[in-house]
């Protein structure tokens, strides 16, 4: 069993007593009545694997049987399509990210759904990418990444899992931000075949999300960390600089993976999945998963606050996509 501190067990009691006190009539008013499906938007053991189930587990015990489907195929557009056409009634929500919620529609001309029609709930965790390069990459540092990347033009190459996506953006940006650095971009299908293209030396260098496996590369002297684009630096890997500290400010992106629900949810219910998940995120052990992944989870998430989230992810990220020509308009 996990221990709590003081001030959690008052945390959640508070969460507790918040949940008791929200409104509800109608029809929201013996919300959940039955069992409550999150959509994965993706296949089976994956990153939405690893962030949903814990959910899931977590809400069937603190709301009412809950469970996950995999709706797969078009990068995620098609799982996030058709719960967008689910009835607004809280049974059918989606765990969506910034590929899903963002980026699609800001490239796709006709993904099946618009960024209007999700209301957002909950932010479940945030997680860096990370620049590696093959050890046989004169650098320590993105500021002399930069300087031998300048001073040898086409000669270095980066992988990621594919175009359009936060990886391939984010390294186009870190281009951009450099003056305009001459690094070939190589997509993938997925981050494994890159990765195993880094450590034989195919490629020069990797953007991928932070995981236990390029900590374990690192740490074996196969690959080199260089740095991680959120605004402070990992509790999991705190000895990997930040962007921001190599002297990047705006090279910044968090990936993140939350909770989403059609347009016209009511207010009652949506308060009432995020005050659960709010007490669900304050479990130590939850917690610890999610970091034993390379997750930094949010425990003071709301769904003001993640629209907050994808408003500015949105704004950091159309630039870009519009500079290389991925803009659907």
């Amino acid at each position: 069993m996990p221990s709590y501190s003081r001030r959690q067990v008052v945390h959640a009691l508070s969460g507790a007593a918040a949940l008791a006190a929200i409104p509800r009539s109608g029809q929201t008013a013996d919300y959940p009545s039955r069992p409550i499906r999150l959509v994965l938007p993706y296949g089976a053991g994956g990153a939405g694997d690893q962030i949903g189930r814990p959910w899931v587990d977590k809400m069937s015990a603190l709301l009412g049987p809950t469970f996950v489907e995999y709706i797969g195929g078009a990068g995620g557009a098609i799982g996030t399509a058709a719960v967008a056409r689910e009835e607004p009634d809280g049974y059918s929500l989606l765990l969506g990210n910034g590929s899903t919620q963002v980026i699609i529609p800001l490239t796709s001309s006709n993904p099946g759904y618009s960024v209007g029609d999700f209301r957002a709930i909950y932010r479940l965790i945030n997680s860096a990418l990370v620049f590696a390069v093959h050890p046989s990459v004169p650098a320590a540092n993105l500021r002399e990444l930069i300087a031998y990347a300048k001073a040898n033009p086409g000669k270095l190459s980066y992988g990621t899992p594919g175009i359009a996506t936060g990886n391939h953006l984010v390294g186009e940006s870190f281009k951009q931000q450099a003056g305009g650095l001459d690094i070939v971009h190589v997509p993938y299908r997925g981050i494994a075949q890159a990765t195993n293209d880094l450590v034989s030396g195919q490629i020069s260098l990797v953007i991928g999300v932070m995981s236990v496996q390029l900590q374990q590369l690192s740490r074996a002297g196969k690959i080199r960390l260089l740095a991680v684009t959120t605004e402070r630096r990992l509790s999991g890997a705190p000895d990997i600089p930040t962007a921001v500290e190599s002297g990047m400010p705006d090279l910044r992106y968090e990936g993140w993976f939350g909770i989403f629900a059609p347009k016209l949810t009511d207010d009652a219910i949506i308060d009432r999945i995020a005050q659960t998940t709010r007490l669900a995120m304050a479990d130590p052990a939850l917690q610890a998963s999610y970091r034993a992944q390379g997750m930094e989870p949010d425990s003071d998430s709301s769904p003001d606050k993640f629209q907050r989230i994808i408003d500015a992810t949105t704004a950091s990220l159309a630039p870009v996509i519009r500079s290389i020509g991925l803009s659907k308009s």
